[in-house]
């Protein structure tokens, strides 16, 4: 099966899996989805909508994000990984939002990386779920299917984020890289699969399954 076909294939069983793509991480605005993407560096979004309901409403917006102290910042979010960073890092964004961009979150990739603790995978997630701009966010998880799924070589994510937008139609991009992430929580993890457990991999590449061991008496 050729690289595009593999694509098709993936698109069209990820479709039939998982028709609607919550976002994983609660929020209620662009800010807010900025801020809990920054938090889940290194964490699970479980973890992360666990630590910022009571951070929200605390900070809901930038203004009263930035009028609170860094420490209290850091009470909220202690459970997370990298917490003290995280908390220096959400305030200071807060503040750099009302001095640069007049209270609200930027609509491009460069005002957006531009903030601390916001990289091309936090921007691209803002982009794409908060306005609707095609992008691919492409984390560890993906990274890790599309080379396991032949999509790419796995060299670096700019270069899986690059082979993937090649691959698929623009149009499904801030859709399909939920379905991913959901398809590898669920089927395709590290752990659960090594590229011949799960339903999409032995669909994709059939040669890889384990011959079957029988017993001889």
């Amino acid at each position: 099966m050729r690289k595009s076909e593999r694509a098709a294939l993936i698109l069209k069983r990820l479709e039939e899996r998982y028709p609607e793509t919550p976002v994983p991480l609660d929020h209620s605005d662009a800010f807010t989805l900025l801020v809990a993407v920054l938090l889940s560096a290194q964490c699970t979004d479980k973890k992360v909508n666990e630590v910022t309901p009571a951070l929200f409403m605390a900070g809901p917006d930038p203004a009263a994000m930035a009028a609170l102290s860094e420490t209290t910042i850091l009470g909220h979010i202690r459970q997370l990984g990298l917490a003290r960073t995280k908390a220096k890092h959400v305030k200071r964004l807060a503040e750099l939002l009302l001095e640069r961009h007049g209270g609200a979150v930027p609509e491009g990739f460069a005002a957006l990386e531009a903030l601390p603790g916001v990289g091309h995978k936090t921007a691209s997630v803002v982009m794409a779920q908060a306005f609707g701009v095609p992008a691919f966010p492409v984390d560890t998880h993906i990274h890790r299917l599309a080379q396991r799924w032949g999509l790419s070589s796995g060299e670096s994510v700019a270069r899986t984020e690059t082979d993937l937008k090649r691959l698929f139609p623009r149009q499904a991009w801030n859709k399909l890289h939920l379905q991913i992430i959901f398809y590898g929580r669920e089927h395709c993890s590290a752990r659960g699969c090594d590229g011949t457990v799960c339903p999409l991999c032995r669909e994709l590449f059939p040669s890889r399954r384990r011959p079957v061991v029988t017993n001889k008496a």
